[in-house]
């Protein structure tokens, strides 16, 4: 072997070893965030984004999920189960990634989640709360928020309790996480002594919603309870107002966190005094104050769901972490048996991938169009 050759052949494994180095260093892992980013209800998608990127920024900056850096990659399923599907796939397939934050809609997160499960890859949805997103045995599913079973049963005894409701008209979108919610606070102000006047479901979409208004006026309702989303549900109280039931008292849930509510119902005159469930205020909370002032100085309020899905990424990264691995099952197993430092405070999780503590309020909205949560009934 001549001299110059091995020189060459020296230098040219110096190379190729200083660029695999290098390719290590500065690899990258992918999560994917999937929601509704257009469409209807694209404000919950937009607050899904803001939360996983001002998370991920932070934690890239104290080294990542095992040493690699986080890179974000959005899937858009508009609230549509066959497009969540879609994107479900290429996640999986073309981007690789290793971890899901989403989906939004349960109608969305159900079928979606059956890929990632298959790929053994983990996801935890910030804001999918039908029952049957964590009682289908998938073992890499989890949620940041609470269940049906548990909002309806908050719903029903404020408005038994505190609203003191005796003919509750209960309304439901026919979605998989609208009629959930409306059958589980049916089902407790049954319990409670008090059986819906009438049970009613209107279809996603619409926006004249007259004949359903004759036929809460018909059965004398004094509260009427909405399942579902902000774009019914803005023109639903609009016009049970504007045809002179002003007196009636509206509920709705946490699929009308946004003050996207205002801008569908028509003004904030029409959302005054509105009613809704929602986990307790993340924002109140000590661990989320630095965080909430970093939102507030570059313009932005961290409202709805952002830190729900903040404090998701870091679920994640903590389960990527603490396992030592990139693989969703073996996060997955740890995330079952340790506690996690969030935004949102301490979370831990059974072993569906529910919550042990949920944390369900009341809020009202203003005339200045801004909701407030009411302080806890004893």
């Amino acid at each position: 072997m001549s001299q110059t050759f091995y020189k060459k052949g020296f230098l040219a494994l110096a190379i190729a070893t200083a660029v695999g180095v290098s390719s290590y260093v500065q690899a990258d892992v992918k999560i994917g965030v999937a929601g509704p980013m257009t469409g209807a209800n694209a404000a919950f998608g937009e607050q899904y984004m803001k939360g996983a990127q001002a998370a991920a920024d932070k934690i890239n900056a104290a080294g990542g999920i095992n040493g690699e850096k986080i890179v974000l990659v959005k899937g858009d399923d508009a609230c549509e189960p066959k497009q969540a599907v879609a994107v479900a796939n290429r996640l999986v397939d073309q981007d690789k990634v290793i971890g899901v934050v989403g989906h939004f809609c349960s109608s969305n997160t159900i079928p979606a989640s059956e890929v990632y499960g298959d790929a053994g890859v983990i996801a935890i949805t910030p804001g999918s709360t039908n029952p049957q997103v964590t009682e289908r045995g998938l073992t890499a599913m989890f949620r940041m928020c609470g269940r049906d079973d548990q909002q309806g049963i908050v719903a029903g005894d404020y408005i038994v309790d505190v609203l003191k409701g005796k003919k509750v008209a209960v309304i439901n979108d026919k979605d998989t996480y609208g009629k959930g919610l409306a059958d589980a606070t049916a089902a407790q102000l049954t319990k409670r002594g008090v059986k819906p006047v009438l049970e009613e479901g209107l279809t996603r979409g619409e926006k004249d919603f007259s004949a359903l208004v004759t036929k809460i006026r018909a059965a004398g309702a004094d509260v009427v309870y909405f399942g579902g989303l902000h774009p019914e549900a803005g023109p639903l109280v609009r016009q049970l107002r504007e045809q002179g039931l002003k007196d009636v008292k509206f509920m709705s849930d946490d699929g009308v966190v946004t003050d996207e509510l205002v801008a569908t119902a028509g003004g904030a005159q029409f959302v005054d005094g509105v009613y809704m469930t929602f986990g307790a205020d993340p924002r109140l909370l000590p661990e989320s104050k630095a965080v909430v002032e970093e939102f507030r100085k570059a313009g932005t309020e961290p409202e709805g769901y952002t830190l729900y899905a903040y404090a998701s990424i870091q679920a994640l990264a903590a389960g990527f972490n603490g396992a030592k691995s990139n693989k969703g099952e073996d996060a997955a197993k740890w995330l079952k048996s340790h506690p996690v430092e969030t935004v949102m405070g301490k979370k831990e999780w059974n072993e569906k991938g529910d919550l042990k503590v949920s944390d369900y309020v009341v809020y009202q909205w203003d005339a200045q169009g801004k909701y407030h949560q009411l302080e806890k009934q004893k």
